[in-house]
């Protein structure tokens, strides 16, 4: 019999098959994409490896607000403003960045877990967030060479020595091999005491240029040892926090992972990300959060990004994309694109009951400027508004 090589949706080889077994897999690729095209925003989600259920596939990102405590603890004022997005309908309710070592500090006003101090806020925040049916996930993640000196009184650190060329000014030491391996401890402890305190999962943060960003770029890890060279090595940090987490909590404990597809002045290349999406998605994980700023950016070819990386994700592992993603035809074309969870940060500032609005299919809520009056009522903070008004023609005063 002739013999034909089948190729599935994703452009992968499936191997040798007779015509009968090429055409049934084209029947039943056809048959999961025309079920991925039913299933909506509004539409529940379990993962399947831990058995969690989402009512819906709203996911608030981590947003940087600046309303923690000086030393990391959560202030009422954040824990007002989280809970609220859970209360209006928010899925999964995702915390701000939060530092895992005390030296590793990012901006004012961050939110701490890399002490037990910090159990009492978030085991507070993880109740809350659970009365009101959202999953929660902290953010959990180091600074590296973006933890200033003016804010941790130390000179930062990253996986090689980075210099201000033009001045000759260090900018940041490398890390010792003894403090590599201590930093993957301070990740699993962090993530035990989020579990701990209650929360469903964390999300290591490897986006945004922060350390595991670092030990990924070419141009900031220049490393010989076992952490540098070839992005396996490269990629061996975040591999061995995800299994120091995994040791360190319980089966029922999720992990997501949250990286950016492209970082040029780090010198992260989607080619590159998109074999480290592969070697994740080879891992224990939950989901994999791809950090788009604009979700609709067109590659070469009318590509974009979260229809590029799919093919990599298997079923088994949700799929997040997040990216300038407002209306419900925005959420909607991004689940068409092969995301499971429509991530979104601007539009939950102003509108904490997104996630309802889903439901509408003309939903297309206000865009910024906002009053503040209309952000306080929104339950941001005055702390948190007059952050926002750093952002352009979001705050209009």
């Amino acid at each position: 019999m002739t013999e034909y090589y089948a190729i599935s949706a994703t452009g992968y080889d499936i191997g040798s098959n007779s015509i009968a077994s090429a055409l049934d897999h084209q029947r039943r690729t056809t048959v999961a994409q025309m079920e991925r095209m039913l299933v909506k925003p509004t539409d529940e989600y379990i993962f399947s490896k831990r058995g969690h259920m989402v009512r819906n596939r709203a996911l608030l990102a981590a947003m940087t607000n600046k309303q923690s405590n000086e030393d990391g603890t959560l202030s009422d004022e954040e824990i007002t403003w989280l809970t609220r997005r859970a209360k209006d309908g928010f899925g999964i309710v995702t915390t701000a960045a939060s530092h895992v070592s005390e030296l590793g500090k990012g901006w004012v006003g961050e939110m701490g877990v890399w002490s037990d101090n910090h159990i009492e806020g978030l085991t507070k925040l993880a109740s809350n967030l659970k009365q009101h049916g959202s999953l929660s996930l902290v953010q959990i993640f180091h600074g590296g060479m973006k933890a200033p000196f003016e804010i941790n009184n130390v000179i930062p650190a990253c996986p090689s020595k980075m210099m201000n060329e033009s001045t000759g000014k260090l900018l940041a030491r490398a890390l010792d091999n003894a403090e590599i391996y201590r930093l993957i401890e301070e990740f699993s402890d962090a993530a035990k005491r989020c579990e701990d305190a209650g929360f469903d999962g964390v999300e290591i943060h490897g986006a945004h240029s922060y350390l595991i960003s670092q030990f990924l770029g070419l141009k900031t890890n220049r490393r010989k040892d076992e952490f540098g060279g070839s992005l396996e090595n490269r990629f061996r940090f975040l591999k061995e926090i995800i299994l120091s987490i995994r040791n360190k909590t319980s089966e029922n404990f999720l992990v997501a992972v949250r990286i950016s597809p492209k970082i040029g002045t780090i010198g992260i290349s989607i080619e590159e990300s998109l074999e480290v999406t592969k070697m994740l998605c080879e891992m224990d994980i939950d989901m994999f959060h791809l950090s788009c700023w604009d979700a609709f950016e067109e590659l070469e070819g009318g590509q974009n990004l979260t229809k590029l990386f799919k093919p990599l994700v298997p079923e088994t592992i949700a799929y997040a994309s997040t990216g300038a993603i407002w209306s419900t035809a925005d959420a909607n074309w991004l689940m068409d694109q092969g995301a499971d969870f429509v991530g979104v940060a601007r539009v939950g500032i102003a509108n904490p009951d997104w996630a309802q609005g889903l439901a509408d299919s003309d939903y297309n809520p206000k865009r910024p400027p906002f009053t503040r009056d209309e952000l306080a009522a929104a339950d941001l903070s005055p702390v948190f508004i007059d952050y926002m008004t750093m952002w352009k023609d979001f705050v209009q005063d």
